[in-house]
C-alpha cells in the first residue's frame, strides 16, 4: 500500500455508544481517552452545532496519545441549510435570513473559518489536526446551486485539508460527474467517497471511488439501510445498519485499492445505532491488519 489507512467513528460522544460498547459507569470526561485506546481518527460532531473555544480543543488534545487524528466537521450554517439560533450568538444580529435559512455571504464564511481556524490551533500545534469536514445539505444540488458557490469559502481553508461530502446525487449524474470530479481536483478539495445503501433517492450518493487530492481520500460508510436512511426522523434511525463481515471485508478491499492512489485515507463509520459502528471499525481495523483474531461478533457472524 502506498498510504496509511486511519479508521474511526464520526464522534466519540454519541448516545447510542454509552451502555453499548463504552465500558458501564465509564465518566463522560474519560470517554475519549478510552475511545483513543481502540482508534487513532474520530471525527468532531459537536463543531457542526457550535465553534469549539481553543481551551476546549486544548483539552481534547490533551486526553489523546501521540498520532492521534482529529478530524473537525465545519459548523451546519455553511453547509447552505441552518436558521439563525445556531450561530454563536454575536454572528446573529449581522446575517441575513431568508425563508427561515442563514443567507450564507462571503463575509460570514470567512468570520466562521476564522474562527474555526483559531480554535484548532492546539490541534495544528499537537500535529493531531486532520480534515475539515464539509457536510453539504441535500437541499445544495444542482438544481439550484453550482459548487463554484463554495468557491470563496475554499479560499478560507487554503492551505488546509479539505473535504466535502456532497448529499444530493446529481452532482455525480452521467452528464455532471466530470464536472464536480474537475471542480473537485482544481481546487484540491478532497472529495467525500460514501458507503451507503442502494437506492436512487435523490439523497443518496453512490458509493462511488473518487480521489480528488492525493494527499487525503476519505470514507464516510453509512450502512445500507435504504429505508431508513432517507424516511427516518432521528440519527439512530436513519444510521440503523449493522455491517455483515462480508461488507467488512468489502471495504477493506476497497480500502487497500483507494489507499493505492493517496497519502492517507481516512475510513470514518457513521451508522451510529448502538454499539454498531466503534464495533465495525474495530472489525475493519483486524481485517486490515496481517495479524487477525477473530472478534465476538466475527465469531457469531461465521
Amino acid at each position: 500500500m502506498r498510504g496509511k489507512i486511519s479508521v474511526g467513528t464520526a464522534s466519540w460522544s454519541e448516545a447510542e455508544f454509552i451502555g453499548t460498547w463504552y465500558p458501564k459507569g465509564l465518566p463522560a470526561d474519560e470517554r475519549l481517552a478510552w475511545y483513543a485506546e481502540h482508534f487513532n481518527l474520530v471525527e468532531v460532531n459537536s463543531t457542526f452545532y457550535r465553534i469549539p473555544t481553543p481551551e476546549i480543543v486544548q483539552s481534547w488534545s490533551a486526553q489523546t496519545p501521540d498520532e492521534f487524528t482529529f478530524n473537525v466537521k465545519l459548523h451546519r450554517v455553511l453547509s447552505h441549510s441552518s436558521g439563525p439560533e445556531f450561530l454563536p450568538p454575536d454572528l446573529r444580529p449581522k446575517t441575513v435570513v431568508k425563508n427561515g435559512k442563514v443567507s450564507v455571504t462571503p463575509a460570514l464564511e470567512s468570520e466562521v473559518a476564522r474562527r474555526f481556524i483559531k480554535a484548532v490551533e492546539p490541534f495544528e500545534g499537537a500535529g493531531k489536526m486532520g480534515a475539515f469536514l464539509l457536510q453539504l445539505s441535500p437541499s445544495f444540488g444542482p438544481r439550484s446551486n453550482e459548487l463554484k458557490d463554495l468557491d470563496h469559502l475554499v479560499s478560507c481553508f487554503r492551505g488546509k485539508k479539505l473535504a466535502i461530502e456532497l448529499r444530493n446525487r446529481s452532482w455525480l449524474a452521467p452528464e455532471r460527474s466530470q464536472e464536480t470530479e474537475n471542480w473537485f481536483r482544481k481546487h484540491h478539495v478532497t472529495f467525500v467517497m460514501v458507503d451507503g445503501p442502494d437506492d436512487p433517492h435523490f439523497m443518496v450518493l453512490p458509493s462511488h471511488d473518487l480521489i480528488t487530492n492525493p494527499r487525503l481520500a476519505y470514507i464516510r460508510a453509512h450502512g445500507r439501510n435504504a429505508s431508513q436512511y432517507v424516511r427516518g426522523r432521528t440519527v439512530a434511525e436513519r444510521f440503523d445498519y449493522d455491517y455483515s463481515n462480508a461488507e467488512i471485508r468489502e471495504l477493506a478491499r476497497r480500502a487497500k485499492k483507494i489507499v493505492t492512489h493517496s497519502d492517507e485515507l481516512h475510513v470514518v463509520f457513521n451508522n451510529n445505532k448502538a454499539d454498531y459502528a466503534p464495533d465495525a471499525a474495530e472489525r475493519l481495523l483486524k481485517m486490515l491488519s496481517t495479524k487477525r483474531a477473530k472478534t465476538e461478533r466475527e465469531a457469531a457472524y461465521a
